[in-house]
């Protein structure tokens, strides 16, 4: 599958970037048209990080001694062999698959080549203002993602800011399976006032003016109104370090530049929730099959049956313990 691992405005053209993920070294550059390109960040000729190295005519040149390799792992140039001398194809570096779209670059995980562009959120109707912040927490990929999927640790965690109001009682949750990897939940939470929490078939979506939509392995959204979203991905370092991406999207003055302003002075608030949420989520076991859950759950339950039958994300996370 596609996974999101970084934010396009991390990756500057002319510049190697190595980050882990997966527990993977990578390296990823930009060639002369802008296009993002991935290897495993090891040169094959003597091991050396290729991301200590430059970016010439499009390839990354190793820092060691300046071979030079192409997106797809060849090698194009070898100084002590000289412009002449045919290049060894044994010596090939190993290509990640990459794809850049949405201002977030993706890679593939897994058996097989991709058929298809990552998935993304098609109810965005045109929204590209945003402003980003993003922070390693030291937890695993399930808990970094479980903890946007709860529906009802709001009145406790964010008591003073997004759970104001103690909306404790947790209807449904009401939740729309879009296909096996992908669903909308609409969160119904009321005070309880010694009423019985309502059935998910009692409940009519088209009344509720907010959800949240996930999309596996790591991308969720939450829609606050028409023409204000909140978008995260989480990209796994290795099975006890995430990577946190927020995004605030705003259309709501319809001119760009003010819109703009606007999500980066409501961001420090987005950052104070963001922590709120940190300073519990910390306190968490990674293992999360030692949870027992509850009927309000659902939506964490949803999210590890396909985590538990994606044998290639839980191999490759595994391996980096």
């Amino acid at each position: 599958m596609w996974l999101a691992v970084l934010s396009s405005n991390e990756l500057r053209k002319g510049k190697p970037l190595g980050v882990r993920r997966l527990g993977l070294d990578l390296v990823f550059w930009r060639d002369e048209s802008g296009k993002v390109n991935a290897l495993l960040d090891n040169c094959p000729h003597r091991h050396a990080k290729l991301s200590l190295g430059k970016v010439i005519d499009g390839n990354i040149q190793c820092p060691y001694h300046g071979f030079e390799f192409n997106g797809s792992g060849n090698v194009v140039k070898i100084p002590a062999l000289g412009s002449a001398s045919e290049m060894p194809k044994y010596l090939k570096a190993f290509p990640i698959p990459v794809h850049e779209d949405y201002g977030i670059i993706w890679i593939w995980y897994g058996d097989g080549n991709p058929s298809d562009s990552p998935r993304f959120f098609n109810d965005m109707r045109g929204l590209t203002v945003y402003s980003e912040i993003s922070e390693v927490w030291g937890v695993s990929l399930p808990r970094a993602v479980e903890n946007q999927l709860d529906v009802f640790h709001l009145p406790f965690v964010h008591y003073n800011t997004i759970g104001r109001g103690g909306r404790t009682l947790v209807n449904g949750p009401l939740v729309k399976i879009i296909d096996e990897y992908s669903f909308i939940v609409y969160p119904f939470n009321e005070v309880d006032r010694g009423q019985r929490p309502l059935r998910s078939s009692q409940i009519d979506a088209s009344l509720l003016r907010n959800y949240l939509w996930f999309i596996y392995p790591n991308l969720w959204e939450n829609y606050v109104s028409e023409g204000m979203r909140i978008v995260a991905f989480f990209a796994p370092i290795n099975a006890t370090n995430t990577k946190i991406y927020v995004r605030l999207y705003m259309d709501v003055t319809g001119i760009k530049m003010i819109d703009k302003i606007l999500t980066k002075l409501l961001m420090p608030f987005n950052a104070y929730v963001l922590h709120q949420d940190r300073r519990v989520v910390l306190t968490q076991d990674n293992d999360v099959k030692r949870d027992k859950l509850i009927h309000a759950d659902y939506p964490i339950a949803l999210y590890r049956r396909m985590l538990f039958k994606d044998v290639e994300l839980n191999k490759l996370l595994s391996a980096s313990r």
